[in-house]
């Protein structure tokens, strides 16, 4: 859950000495130019000609359609290439000694970033969600900062359906202090769960970009849906947090609780906060559901200890005409559309989706397949994932874990569709890798692969099991 302030380009926003975690709506007020220009990087680069816009943005569903585009069919013959987002804003002078984040929750694809005319880092996959750490590069006070981001979608084709172009998702500023919860730092799982009383574990990581170890206090608070206070967790003890990460754990027991299902999707939430020498020095907020599931070979899929028979969709992330830039209300007309023909459960084809698609899950009782990856390393189209699996794959699938495994909705993780590496003896070894990854972050859930062969002993990705 994202508290949501206002930044307005060129004007300060307000950030509470006493408020020690901001997260801040970043899609207001950018420039945008389709095309390429080397210099648009450096902050004395005037873009006064170049188009205003607010974010999320898709330039490729702008476009015309037409043969000659090297997109092809698969991607609606509309236009791909490269283009440029520019953003100026300033820091209030409060915030020179905090850490200060910017998060992308998808670029559609190979985008690069720079701050302040420095070089912040890459990112090819355009489904992921990814922060980069730019306090080294802003300045506080009445200084403008500068953010420049490339586009990169040229090299074609690059997919087997319509992707968009361009950042078709949300960006957010965060500022935090040096002593915090990790981004993405908190995992909720509830271990023993019935109808009496619900054991909800907390395990958490703290980030320390101090220079020192510190001492801290956690407390992590529960909430019901209508925000009471129902549990908390309040240990006696001081904690040591090293640098530059420290992990912990803590359980609670809920008595009577309301369990999350299709029908009645009941969400909790958990607060964790950090107190040193008695001040408040972060709070991280983490939605979470409490209920048990499991997969049976002869009965099926059992939601609450109740048989439930799945009937779901794929759903691919763009919006039709609306292209790919996402609309929250939008994507929850395509879910209630779905819920009145009698659908429950979604499959993210063939990507990680936006956040706000599983938050709209949580809330609305869709049972969810995350999935990872179209590709691995045998490709099917000339430019897709398969050009960068070597190198991202383990970040990549990482990242979606740790984005997404609080959310109730999802019940199994997809490290593939359709892999071409089912058919030959590196299918056992990839598929054994991929599974370790998401087991090592998630071992509540199952990890599955859809493959096409059908015949087990023809098929490596099964044999691998």
């Amino acid at each position: 859950m994202k508290n949501i302030g206002l930044l307005v380009s060129l004007f300060f926003f307000c950030v509470s000495v006493s408020a020690q975690r901001q997260i801040i709506n970043f899609n207001k007020g950018w420039r945008f130019f389709l095309g390429d220009t080397t210099i648009a990087k450096e902050p004395a680069f005037s873009d006064a000609k170049w188009r205003s816009l607010d974010l999320p943005h898709d330039w490729s569903i702008e476009g015309e359609f037409s043969e000659k585009h090297n997109t092809t069919f698969n991607q609606g013959a509309l236009p791909a290439g490269i283009g440029w987002y520019r953003k100026t804003f300033k820091l209030p002078q409060t915030t020179i000694n905090q850490k200060i984040y910017i998060n992308f929750d998808g670029v559609y694809r190979n985008s690069e970033v720079w701050v302040n005319g420095h070089y912040i880092d890459k990112r090819p996959n355009g489904y992921i969600s990814f922060r980069y750490d730019i306090t080294p590069h802003v300045k506080s006070g009445k200084e403008k900062n500068t953010i420049a981001v490339r586009v990169d979608n040229s090299l074609q084709p690059s997919s087997r359906w319509y992707t968009g172009s361009g950042i078709y998702r949300k960006v957010w500023l965060e500022i935090t202090n040096h002593l915090a919860v990790d981004h993405w730092g908190v995992f909720v799982t509830t271990p023993q769960v019935d109808e009496k009383s619900a054991v909800v574990r907390i395990q958490y990581e703290i980030r320390n970009t101090t220079v020192t170890r510190q001492r801290v206090k956690m407390i992590h608070e529960i909430f019901d849906g209508a925000g009471r206070l129902v549990e908390s967790v309040k240990p006696s003890e001081e904690v040591l947090i090293t640098n530059p990460t420290a992990k912990g754990v803590a359980e609670v027991e809920i008595t009577n609780p309301e369990l999350w299902s299709v029908e009645k999707p009941y969400l909790y939430s958990v607060v964790t906060k950090i107190f040193q020498r008695g001040k408040l020095v972060d709070s991280y907020k983490t939605a979470f559901g409490i209920r048990t599931f499991r997969f049976d070979p002869l009965k099926g899929f059992f939601l609450n200890n109740k048989p439930l028979k799945i009937l779901g969709v794929c759903n691919h992330h763009d919006l039709g005409a609306l292209g790919a830039a996402f609309n929250t209300r939008a994507a929850e007309r395509q879910l209630e559309m779905l819920k009145a023909m009698g659908c429950n459960a979604i499959r993210t084809a063939h990507n990680p989706p936006a956040p706000e698609l599983l938050e709209l899950c949580d809330k609305m009782g869709f049972l969810v397949m995350d999935e990872a990856f179209d590709m691995w390393k045998k490709r099917k189209n000339r430019f897709d994932y398969n050009i960068d699996f070597e190198e991202w794959h383990k970040r990549d699938l990482e990242d979606m874990v740790r984005r997404d495994r609080n959310h109730p909705s999802i019940i199994a993780w997809s490290i593939g569709n359709e892999i071409r590496e089912q058919f030959d003896s590196t299918g056992t070894t990839l598929t054994r890798e991929l599974t370790k990854i998401v087991k090592d972050l998630d071992t509540t859930r199952p990890v599955t692969c859809a493959l096409t062969e059908n015949v087990p002993e023809k098929n490596f990705i099964y044999r691998s099991g």
